[in-house]
């Protein structure tokens, strides 16, 4: 059972990483997931899922990463083991309880990856955790997705009818024929893509400070929904350095360059520094 303090972005606390251990092992929960749990590793990294997207994306992620970095993907509301819960529609109540859950796993340095929509949650609970004088990330990996204070290039399509809805999903690639022609498994998906979609769709940027941490943009060159140059402009949103790698997929790079992908985060993560 979920704690309601930890779920309500209107309940104040004082999180702490104690709260997160139990005997002194940090224990995971329904947010702040860990498939190969690495207590050694030096630096932690979080990850958050492109739209319909679940945990079990990084999966793999824990052991194809260097051994110094331990791989915490963030589960979502509405998909895998969390579907009976709604999904969210709105980014600042989400990203308000993501920052408070990643607070509870701050006893060691840690990064911070989103994938579109991801990269969008990342961002805004990083502005957060600025705001509450919380650890910011070391180093944010912000992925195809355009810079928050960008229009987006399509109009809104979480409201279309299922026949348009699904078609346009296809054009994106990220969803396999076999799912998005099973009428059974798509009744069970389009809930959560819906909200997902709502919630990137509904989104407007609200002027802030620039974060004063580094970031990481990556961009597939084939991406028909952003463009290399939109990732790019999220270095208006730093105080520190930005750098731009462009893979040569679409808006799934993830999973089509995801080996090529894995290196550039563990380089970029090694040239951290000493932790």
């Amino acid at each position: 059972m979920r704690s309601e303090n930890l779920d309500s972005p209107f309940t104040p606390q004082q999180p702490s990483a104690d709260a997160a251990k139990v005997h002194g092992t940090i224990k995971f929960n329904d947010w702040i997931t860990c498939p190969t749990p690495n207590p050694a590793a030096p630096l932690r990294l979080f990850c958050l899922p492109f739209a319909g997207g679940g945990a079990s994306i990084f999966r793999a992620w824990g052991r194809a990463l260097s051994p110094a970095i331990e791989v915490c993907p963030i589960q979502l509301p509405g998909r895998e083991n969390r579907f009976r819960e709604p999904a969210h529609t709105d980014v600042l109540p989400l990203a308000e309880i993501l920052a408070n859950q990643i607070q509870l796993y701050a006893d060691k340095p840690f990064v911070l990856f989103g994938h579109s929509m991801g990269a969008l949650l990342a961002f805004e609970l990083t502005k957060i955790l600025q705001r509450q004088n919380a650890p910011l990330p070391l180093m944010l990996f912000l992925s195809a997705h355009r810079a928050a204070h960008l229009p987006p290039r399509r109009t809104p399509m979480h409201a279309l009818p299922d026949e348009e809805f699904i078609e346009k999903l296809r054009r994106f690639g990220g969803f396999p024929d076999e799912i998005l022609e099973h009428q059974e498994l798509l009744d069970f998906l389009l809930p959560t893509l819906r909200a997902d979609l709502t919630l990137c769709d509904s989104y407007r940027y609200v002027p802030d400070a620039s974060l004063n941490c580094p970031l990481q943009l990556y961009a597939g060159r084939q991406d028909t929904e952003v463009s290399p140059e939109e990732i790019e402009a999220w270095n208006e949103h730093t105080t520190q350095s930005a750098n731009l790698h462009v893979f040569p997929g679409g808006h799934f790079f993830l999973r089509s360059d995801a080996d090529a992908l894995m290196q550039a985060i563990a380089k970029a993560s090694a040239q951290i520094g000493p932790l």
